[in-house]
């Protein structure tokens, strides 16, 4: 099974409970996933590889670690992965970003791809996929779907709020594939949203209904 990371620091803990209340306006949602976002970058991000590199400090030459320059890509699910490509670039601002877009299929209730935008170089990058939400699974499963069919291979999923059902789904469609999480909810509701969640984060972003 792929590994499961509940990134649960004090701080981030805090944010996603200003984040899940129905009285938190689109401002005030939107700042939140972007530093939710970031601060979950320091745990997402522990594995970079480093290199050493001599430097010059005012006392002597010392030979010391810097990141090993491999490249980096955030790929957002459209659209509400967008809130959280800003808070992983602060870190990492060097990282291209490509964009997958779906839509549910309101028949079938399955996700529908109508974009993929990557960096050409996608098979050669480390990728963070990014929503805020991992509810039934089916669009994260179809985005690393998507991003294999392109020869990815080395790539990780980066969620705000994820429900038991979809981190099931995702860790038997992609057991390569490690999943972080702010928190693990309690299950899915009959309309596939996650309880007790925060509601549909692409129109809380977005200030649509």
């Amino acid at each position: 099974m792929g590994k499961l990371e509940v990134i649960n620091h004090p701080l981030i803990q805090h944010k996603l409970s200003i984040l899940r209340r129905t009285d938190t306006s689109t401002k005030a949602f939107r700042e939140l996933v972007d530093e939710i976002a970031m601060l979950m970058g320091y745990e997402v991000l522990r594995d970079l590889p480093l290199e050493d590199v001599e430097i010059e400090t005012p006392i002597t030459k010392t030979v010391q670690k810097q990141l090993a320059g491999k490249k980096l890509a955030i790929v957002p699910i459209l659209r509400a992965g967008i809130g959280m490509v800003d808070g992983l670039l602060s870190l990492v601002p060097a990282a291209k970003v490509g964009h997958i877009g779906m839509y549910r299929d309101e028949e079938t209730l399955q996700p529908v791809e109508y974009l993929v935008k990557l960096p050409e170089d996608i098979d050669q990058r480390q990728i963070f996929v990014v929503d805020p939400m991992l509810a039934t699974g089916g669009s994260a499963i179809l985005a690393v779907d998507s991003l294999k069919k392109r020869g990815a291979s080395n790539i990780k999923f980066v969620c705000l709020v994820s429900a038991p059902e979809g981190v099931k789904a995702l860790q038997e469609a992609h057991p390569d594939v490690e999943i972080f999480t702010a928190a693990l909810d309690e299950h899915l509701n009959e309309h596939g949203y996650i309880v007790p969640g925060l509601g549909d984060a692409g129109d809380r972003l977005f200030g649509t209904k």
